[in-house]
Order: structure tokens, then sequence, then C-alpha cells
């Protein structure tokens, strides 16, 4: 198993970039083909492509509408007709069927009777709930990841916060939202545990559905310098501060949380989707 040889030396984590860990990483979680992934791959989150999993047509797309909603280019209640994403992708509607029902196994999307899909819009107790879940299991975990916690891994996380920076300074909400969630994620998988890590990878998925629905998308997500500030407790090794820290660090996101939300349009999928014909399996 992927994760498995990686947390074996926790060091083997930064044999490759961490984005593109993150975003291979999330999806391969989601998707459930964990045998298929490839260590050394050089992907990246603009160019992923079905060939760092499978062949298959139906894994292409289920993995650029997982990237889609995961980006917020795809916002939650957007609908997702059948028939325009046949068209958009090239397929029939039986293999776009197929993979929507997929994405509503992981609750990415919801399949409503007589109005066909749409992204998961999470319900309030529900969003509440995935951050109450992420703040008590992260912060539970974090005496382990100080007790492992070495040099190589903090000057890694000294670059993730600082690349994250940089993101917001360029306002690319993409790569913001892509290196908030692998921070968390990263310092996780410090500790060792993988069931841990792997749950706490997949309440990324759903904590993005959140942020979508009730923030200002991208913004209203973990701030820079929260992250700045939990690194230079986790390098102290102060256990006690860290865990303190990351509760209000997450009671701080549900705090600007706005619960009011509207169903979306259809959106514009040959927009969302340039280019992506030309890098489908044959």
């Amino acid at each position: 198993m992927l994760l498995t040889g990686l947390l074996q030396d926790s060091g083997q984590i930064y044999l490759f970039c961490i984005q593109e860990w993150f975003l291979l990483y999330t999806i391969w979680l989601s998707n459930g083909i964990r045998s298929s992934v490839m260590i050394g791959t050089q992907a990246t989150w603009d160019r992923l492509d079905a060939t760092y999993f499978t062949e298959d047509r139906d894994d292409h797309i289920y993995n650029q509408l997982v990237k889609a909603i995961v980006e917020h280019r795809l916002l939650p209640g957007s609908r997702l007709p059948e028939e325009a994403l046949a068209d958009t992708f090239g397929v029939s509607r039986t293999g776009i069927r197929r993979v929507l029902q997929r994405l509503a196994a992981v609750q990415l999307v919801t399949q409503l009777p007589k109005r066909g899909a749409q992204v998961t819009t999470p319900g309030e107790d529900e969003a509440r709930q995935v951050f109450a879940t992420r703040k008590l299991l992260e912060c539970a975990n974090l005496p382990q990841v100080v007790s492992r916690c070495r040099a190589e891994q903090l000057l890694m996380l000294d670059t993730l916060v600082a690349q994250e920076q940089r993101a917001h300074d360029d306002r690319d909400g993409a790569a913001a939202i892509r290196l908030s969630a692998a921070f968390h994620v990263q310092l996780q998988a410090i500790s060792g545990n993988q069931v841990l890590t792997e749950t706490v990878s997949q309440l990324t998925l759903r904590s993005s559905l959140v942020i979508a629905a009730y923030g200002a998308p991208w913004q209203q997500g973990c701030r820079c310098h929260d992250h700045h500030d939990l690194l230079v407790l986790l390098r102290n090794a102060d256990t006690a501060g860290l865990a303190a820290q990351m509760a209000r660090h997450f009671d701080d996101i549900v705090g600007h949380l706005r619960f009011n939300h509207h169903d979306g349009d259809t959106p514009d999928f040959a927009h969302i989707f340039a280019g992506l014909r030309q890098q489908e399996p044959q």
C-alpha cells in the first residue's frame, strides 16, 4: 500500500512535491484505487492525467470531477446533467452515470429524484460535524506528531507554508486550497498513523465542500499565519500549545462560516474542462 511504504520512513514522503502528493493521495483515497498509484511519477495538479491511476476512461472523468470540486471550480449545488457532461467528455450518458454514482458514494455528489445530480451541499449540522471531527482527530494525534517530527520534516512544512503564502499573495485560489489541505495531511502523516492520516485526507475533501458552500471560498479557509503559528509550536515541541492552537484554528474557521446557500446553475463544463479531451486515455 502506498501510504504504508511512505510512513515506514516518513522522510520518504518528501521524495516528491507535497502538492502533487496531496492531490494524488486524496483522489486515490476517494477513488479506492490503491494498487495502481505509482510513486515517483512527476504529476502536477494542473495536469492531472488518468495515467497516474488507470487507463480507464471512467476513472479519468472521475478524477477530473474530483479535482474540479476540491478546487471550487464546481461549487456546491452546481447541477451535473448527464447529457452536458457526456458531451463535454465525449462519452455516453451511461458512462457519466457510473461516474456520478461513484462520486455520490464518497459524498461529493448528491443524486436527487427528478432533479438529477449536483455537487453536494453539506447541511449546517454536517458542516459543523466535519470540522468537529477533524479537530478531535488532529488535536489528539499531535503528541505522536511532536515525538516523531524531525528537522527535514520541519523544513518541508516551512516550504509548504511559504508556498501557501505566495498562493494567497497571487490570489491563486486553487493553489491556496490544495496547499492548506496538504499542510494538515502532511502534519498528521508525520505521526506514522496510517488510518488517521487516511481519515484526515478524506475529511479535507468534505471540508472543501463546506468552505465552498458557506465561506468566501478559498479566502475563508485556513489562514497562512495560523499554519505558521502551528509550525512554530511544533518546532518548539510545545505539544499542549500546539493542540490548543490547532483547536482555535478549527474554531475560527467554523466561526467565520455563513450558513446560507442557494442551489447553483449548470456550470459551463466546456470551459471548466477545456483541453482535457486531448489528455484522455485512448
